[in-house]
């Protein structure tokens, strides 16, 4: 699968960077590949050194396009026939969003880390068990949030936000807008029992990085709603999603997600994040800066003393995996804490939970 800039579900960027491991030194497997996200995921973890060994699904077709992109992995029978390896270290995994929290359980508990695509579970229930199984067992549930991850500008912001300079951040705005694709998208993306809603599943992608740029540990939501507004023959769809959240530190922040991405766009979603400070503002631009006829990956900055723009494609790189490797072998926490994985994902929910108990109230339906 190559990197398509017109659906989100089936980009993988490029990978880039120096590997940070030999062959060999660090064996890991891919397995459930319902979701695109996979390929991207792979992609990172294969081009900072990591070699992929097996690949698993129940879809022998998937397995073989899989084995196309990446030369050489071996079609595993089972999910426990990789388990049963004692040479892989961990298990990346694009399930149905339901399914994700269960696998990453049982992964762990075969003593191997687990690297799910985001949104990482469905239900709080989910979060609970896999915050046990962690703890129990020291192994890792990390998250694929791409957004911030398998973006350069979305990295280098952090580095000017940390250096001051827009002095002490006060409001963060993310909009994730994305193009639905509806032919081709799978029976269960259409199931909200299986996505989870458009808040935990696209929102956690913002909520990583508000806490994230805002150093905040966590927050509460002020604000949540969710509606189907244009896809009534898909009557699990929610296309629209909002919600405000009031960090731990203060820091306020609002998302915008949604599956309005017009046809006339010729990347699949213009996500944008305006993060305003004490002493100036930015706004990255991730996927396309509408009108101009380079692809986008850069950076709008304003200050107390002048505009630039920063152009980050191609300068910057993916340095989100080979620090996880690297945090694998060293049982350390270099890339991402365990804390912020999972408070990305409760937060979202949370916000889900909110938007679902406001529109039984404006249906007039009884609550629970």
């Amino acid at each position: 699968m190559t990197a398509k800039r017109s659906e989100g579900f089936s980009y993988a960027p490029a990978s880039s960077g120096s590997p940070v491991v030999r062959p060999g030194e660090f064996v890991y497997a891919a397995a459930h590949l319902d979701h695109g996200h996979i390929y991207g995921q792979c992609a990172g973890l294969t081009g900072a050194g990591a070699t992929l060994k097996w690949v698993y699904d129940p879809d022998a077709e998937k397995v073989r396009a899989f084995q196309q992109q990446f030369a050489g992995v071996r079609a595993a029978r089972s999910l426990d026939e990789i388990l049963d390896d004692n040479e892989v270290r961990l298990v990346a995994s694009a399930a149905v969003p339901c399914e994700r929290g269960p696998v990453g359980c049982r992964v762990m508990r075969a003593g191997k880390d687990y690297f799910s695509d985001k949104s990482p579970f469905t239900t709080p229930g989910q979060l609970d068990e896999a915050r046990k199984t962690a703890a129990a067992t020291r192994r890792k549930y990390m998250v694929y949030y791409s957004e911030r991850l398998h973006v350069e500008s979305a990295w280098h912001v952090d580095a000017l936000l940390q250096a001051g300079a827009i002095g002490k951040i006060v409001h963060i705005s993310i909009t994730g807008p994305h193009r639905l694709s509806a032919k081709n998208r799978p029976a269960w993306f259409f199931d909200k029992k299986c996505y989870g809603g458009i808040l935990t599943d696209i929102a956690s992608h913002q909520v990583d990085q508000f806490l994230h740029y805002a150093r905040a540990d966590g927050g509460v939501v002020r604000h949540a709603r969710v509606a189907n507004f244009a896809h009534p023959e898909h009557p699990g769809l929610e296309d629209f999603g909002e919600a405000v959240f009031e960090l731990s530190n203060g820091v306020s922040c609002h998302s915008r997600v949604d599956w309005f991405t017009p046809d006339g766009l010729r990347t699949w979603g213009d996500g944008r994040t305006v993060i305003v400070g004490t002493a100036g503002y930015l706004e990255i631009r991730k996927y396309v800066d509408v009108g101009q006829e380079t692809p986008a990956d850069c950076i709008y900055l304003v200050d107390g003393g002048c505009e630039q723009k920063i152009e980050c494609k191609g300068r910057v790189g993916f340095p989100f995996f080979g620090r996880f490797i690297q945090d694998c072998l060293n049982r350390t926490e270099q890339a991402m804490t365990q804390g912020h994985a999972f408070m990305a994902a409760e937060l979202s929910m949370q916000a889900q939970q909110i938007a679902d108990r406001a529109g039984r109230r404006h249906f007039g339906c009884r609550l629970e």
